[in-house]
């Protein structure tokens, strides 16, 4: 079966970050996400690198299109280990997780 190949919309972050941290609450609501927000952008990176959709991703995971855009909305589920792993396998790539310790002041 032949790939699709995946095209990004365009989305500037920055301008987006601008004009959403002017509502109350939002800079908390945000920080508070942090590693959510960081997980789900390398996703998206590392599926546009591969030129796939969500449907291709599914395909290969064996799942929906719809649990695809679940797991790469940031904050609103905690995707265990093992999909992770399945998610970077599909999209070409190893998961690697590391803990590294925290800066002191």
């Amino acid at each position: 079966m032949a790939e699709l190949k995946f095209k990004p919309v365009v989305h500037n972050h920055k301008e987006f970050l601008a004009k959403a941290s002017a509502r109350k609450g939002f800079t908390e609501a945000y920080e508070a996400l942090d590693l959510e927000y960081q997980v789900a952008g390398q996703m998206l990176k590392a599926r546009s690198r591969a030129g796939l959709t969500q449907d291709a991703v599914a395909e290969r995971m064996g799942t929906t299109k719809s649990a695809i855009s679940r797991l790469e909305s940031a904050g609103k589920h905690a995707p265990s280990l093992a999909t992770l792993k399945r998610y970077a396998l599909a999209v070409g790539c190893e998961l690697q997780v590391k803990l590294v310790p925290q800066k002191t002041a």
